[in-house]
Protein backbone atom coordinates (compact mmCIF):
# COMPACT_ATOMS: atom_id res chain seq x y z
CA UNK A 1 0.00 0.00 0.00
CA UNK A 2 2.74 2.50 0.89
CA UNK A 3 4.41 1.99 -2.50
CA UNK A 4 1.58 4.11 -3.95
CA UNK A 5 2.44 7.09 -1.71
CA UNK A 6 4.66 9.68 -3.35
CA UNK A 7 6.22 12.61 -1.59
CA UNK A 8 5.36 15.77 -3.52
CA UNK A 9 8.08 17.88 -1.98
CA UNK A 10 10.84 16.77 0.40
CA UNK A 11 10.14 17.80 3.98
CA UNK A 12 12.29 20.75 4.99
CA UNK A 13 13.36 20.67 8.62
CA UNK A 14 12.04 23.58 10.66
CA UNK A 15 15.16 23.91 12.78
CA UNK A 16 18.86 23.16 12.84
CA UNK A 17 20.82 21.66 15.67
CA UNK A 18 23.65 23.70 17.16
CA UNK A 19 26.11 23.03 19.95
CA UNK A 20 26.50 25.43 22.85
CA UNK A 21 29.26 25.20 25.44
CA UNK A 22 28.31 26.48 28.89
CA UNK A 23 30.33 26.78 32.04
CA UNK A 24 29.51 24.27 34.78
CA UNK A 25 27.86 26.84 37.04
CA UNK A 26 25.66 28.20 34.21
CA UNK A 27 24.74 24.65 33.20
CA UNK A 28 23.85 23.87 36.80
CA UNK A 29 21.64 26.95 36.95
CA UNK A 30 19.86 25.83 33.77
CA UNK A 31 19.37 22.35 35.25
CA UNK A 32 17.96 23.91 38.40
CA UNK A 33 15.39 25.88 36.37
CA UNK A 34 14.45 22.68 34.53
CA UNK A 35 14.20 20.63 37.72
CA UNK A 36 12.02 23.28 39.35
CA UNK A 37 9.63 23.10 36.38
CA UNK A 38 10.24 26.47 34.76
CA UNK A 39 11.32 24.74 31.51
CA UNK A 40 10.67 21.29 30.05
CA UNK A 41 14.36 20.62 29.37
CA UNK A 42 17.69 22.30 28.62
CA UNK A 43 16.81 22.86 24.96
CA UNK A 44 13.55 24.58 25.94
CA UNK A 45 15.49 26.92 28.23
CA UNK A 46 18.06 27.75 25.55
CA UNK A 47 15.43 28.33 22.82
CA UNK A 48 13.52 30.64 25.18
CA UNK A 49 16.69 32.55 26.10
CA UNK A 50 17.62 33.01 22.44
CA UNK A 51 14.12 34.21 21.51
CA UNK A 52 14.08 36.64 24.43
CA UNK A 53 17.43 38.10 23.40
CA UNK A 54 16.33 38.40 19.77
CA UNK A 55 13.13 40.13 20.89
CA UNK A 56 15.20 42.61 22.92
CA UNK A 57 17.32 43.35 19.81
CA UNK A 58 14.40 43.28 17.33
CA UNK A 59 14.86 46.83 16.02
CA UNK A 60 18.58 46.34 15.39
CA UNK A 61 17.88 43.06 13.57
CA UNK A 62 15.13 44.69 11.47
CA UNK A 63 17.42 47.55 10.45
CA UNK A 64 20.24 45.16 9.57
CA UNK A 65 17.92 43.00 7.43
CA UNK A 66 16.72 46.10 5.56
CA UNK A 67 20.24 47.51 5.14
CA UNK A 68 21.59 44.23 3.77
CA UNK A 69 18.46 43.65 1.64
CA UNK A 70 18.02 40.11 2.93
CA UNK A 71 14.99 37.95 2.16
CA UNK A 72 13.48 36.84 5.43
CA UNK A 73 12.22 33.28 5.91
CA UNK A 74 12.45 30.23 3.67
CA UNK A 75 13.57 30.69 0.05
CA UNK A 76 13.55 27.78 -2.40
CA UNK A 77 15.30 28.00 -5.75
CA UNK A 78 13.82 25.57 -8.28
CA UNK A 79 15.52 24.39 -11.43
CA UNK A 80 13.11 26.37 -13.66
CA UNK A 81 13.88 29.64 -11.85
CA UNK A 82 17.62 29.07 -12.18
CA UNK A 83 17.26 28.19 -15.86
CA UNK A 84 15.29 31.42 -16.40
CA UNK A 85 17.98 33.47 -14.65
CA UNK A 86 20.71 31.80 -16.70
CA UNK A 87 18.81 32.23 -19.98
CA UNK A 88 18.09 35.91 -19.21
CA UNK A 89 21.75 36.54 -18.44
CA UNK A 90 20.87 37.88 -14.96
CA UNK A 91 22.55 35.65 -12.39
CA UNK A 92 20.95 35.60 -8.96
CA UNK A 93 22.41 37.07 -5.80
CA UNK A 94 20.93 34.88 -3.09
CA UNK A 95 20.68 36.85 0.16
CA UNK A 96 18.59 35.13 2.81
CA UNK A 97 18.11 35.36 6.55
CA UNK A 98 16.54 31.99 7.41
CA UNK A 99 16.72 28.97 5.13
CA UNK A 100 17.77 28.89 1.47
CA UNK A 101 17.37 25.64 -0.48
CA UNK A 102 18.35 24.71 -4.00
CA UNK A 103 16.31 21.98 -5.65
CA UNK A 104 17.85 18.51 -5.81
CA UNK A 105 17.59 18.39 -9.62
CA UNK A 106 19.84 21.45 -10.08
CA UNK A 107 23.19 20.50 -11.60
CA UNK A 108 26.46 22.09 -10.52
CA UNK A 109 26.81 23.60 -14.01
CA UNK A 110 23.37 25.24 -13.83
CA UNK A 111 24.09 26.55 -10.34
CA UNK A 112 27.36 28.19 -11.48
CA UNK A 113 25.67 29.69 -14.53
CA UNK A 114 22.65 31.04 -12.64
CA UNK A 115 23.99 32.08 -9.22
CA UNK A 116 26.46 34.94 -8.81
CA UNK A 117 26.65 34.91 -5.01
CA UNK A 118 25.19 33.26 -1.92
CA UNK A 119 24.89 34.91 1.48
CA UNK A 120 22.76 32.96 3.93
CA UNK A 121 22.44 33.81 7.59
CA UNK A 122 20.84 30.66 8.94
CA UNK A 123 21.03 27.48 6.87
CA UNK A 124 21.86 26.75 3.23
CA UNK A 125 20.75 23.41 1.80
CA UNK A 126 21.91 22.13 -1.56
CA UNK A 127 23.49 18.96 -2.86
CA UNK A 128 27.17 18.52 -1.98
CA UNK A 129 28.05 18.89 -5.68
CA UNK A 130 26.17 22.20 -5.98
CA UNK A 131 27.73 23.50 -2.75
CA UNK A 132 31.17 22.57 -4.09
CA UNK A 133 30.45 24.30 -7.41
CA UNK A 134 29.40 27.48 -5.57
CA UNK A 135 32.13 27.36 -2.90
CA UNK A 136 33.90 30.46 -4.21
CA UNK A 137 30.59 32.39 -4.28
CA UNK A 138 29.34 31.56 -0.79
CA UNK A 139 29.95 34.29 1.77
Amino acid sequence: MTENVHELRPRVPDSEKITVNLGFVDLGRVDLMVRDGFYANRADFIRTAVRNQLDRQEEAVRQSVARRQLRLGVSHYARAALEAARDAGTPLHIQVLGLATIAADVTPELARAAIASVEVLGAFQASPAVKAALADRIA
